[in-house]
């Protein structure tokens, strides 16, 4: 069964549109990075998955329900994670939590004191005093108090410093999953994506650009890179390429999928060397979302011509 599915999400705000007819399935059990630049239209599309902002047209679903009318029941399946997880300044984190807690039926306490313990949290510490780490800590063990079988983190780790942030991922991968949980989380730091997801959307220009596996993403984001002995021959154009540039004796190509046509297509400019530079996850996503050419679509089957 799919934890989350959205039919044709659009968005206009005044004469932008920042979410464009985005259709997607996420299975249960699945950890699903949506990755995407600052103002790609991350945050309104996870919004109106739950239920907060309301399309202009289409629908999504959780659970089966629709987003703008979930149930009791089904409400209390899911935790939500705002980006910069504001809290009440004036309180502890102990009123915090009871305040929480009476919202739900179903309340892990023991969990939750295991999680404040382990984060080194005080329950009388005034959440204003705490650091931005902390807070993130603190939204993260509201989260969990209910025991959801959904998460839907919006940029998580926004603000944190490198360490801090480290250490928050590998805690809420620990702390969250379990068989059978589903975690979608928006990010624009791609060091969070490596240890945690197991697929990734991304969002270019408000559009879901890409909806696959980690590892098929980077196998099908090749850089070639043809060397010259004088002036790099001009590249023709062809299927799948979305970088083109000339560097000293050099010509770099970046391509969404790179098969026999495109291999031909560079042997034709008659380089005397080609090779293939690796590309980590975050050298993928920038080489794929920097070009100024729309890049064709990467699904899980494949390159959407």
């Amino acid at each position: 069964m799919n934890a989350i599915v959205s039919e044709g999400l659009s968005k206009w705000y005044g004469a932008k549109q920042v979410v464009r007819n985005i259709s997607l399935q996420i299975p249960e059990g699945t950890v699903y990075a949506l990755l995407g630049r600052n103002g790609a239209g991350k945050s309104t599309f996870v919004k109106m998955l739950t239920g907060m902002v309301k399309p202009d047209s289409g629908r999504s679903t959780l659970f089966g329900e629709d987003s703008r009318d979930l149930s009791p029941q089904t409400k209390a399946r899911i935790a939500y994670m705002a980006e910069n997880h504001p809290l009440f300044d004036s309180w502890t984190v102990g009123g915090i939590v009871s305040w929480v807690r009476g919202f739900y039926k179903k309340w892990d306490a023991a969990t939750v004191e295991r999680i404040l313990d382990h984060f080194e949290l005080p329950a009388r510490a005034k959440i204003g005093r705490l650091s931005r780490g902390q807070r993130a800590q603190v939204a993260l063990t509201l989260a969990l108090g209910p025991d959801p079988d959904l998460f839907i983190l919006d940029d998580p780790t926004l603000g944190l410093d490198p360490g801090v942030r480290r250490d928050f991922i590998e805690s809420m991968v620990q702390m969250i999953s379990r068989r059978g949980r589903t975690i979608l989380f928006s990010t624009h730091i791609l060091a969070d994506v490596e240890r945690t997801a197991d697929r990734i959307g991304i969002i270019m220009d408000g559009a879901l650009r890409v909806d696959c596996p980690i590892d098929f993403f980077r196998t099908q984001v090749k850089k070639i890179v043809a060397e010259f002995d004088g002036e790099p021959a001009e590249m023709a154009e062809v299927s799948g390429l979305m970088g083109n540039w000339k560097v000293a004796n050099r010509r770099e190509l970046v391509f969404a999928g790179y098969g026999e046509t495109q291999r031909r297509a560079v042997e034709s400019m008659e380089p005397r060397r080609i090779s293939t530079v690796e590309l980590s996850l975050e050298d993928a996503f920038i080489e794929y979302t920097r070009g100024k050419r729309k890049p064709l679509p990467l699904w899980q089957g494949g390159v959407e011509e």
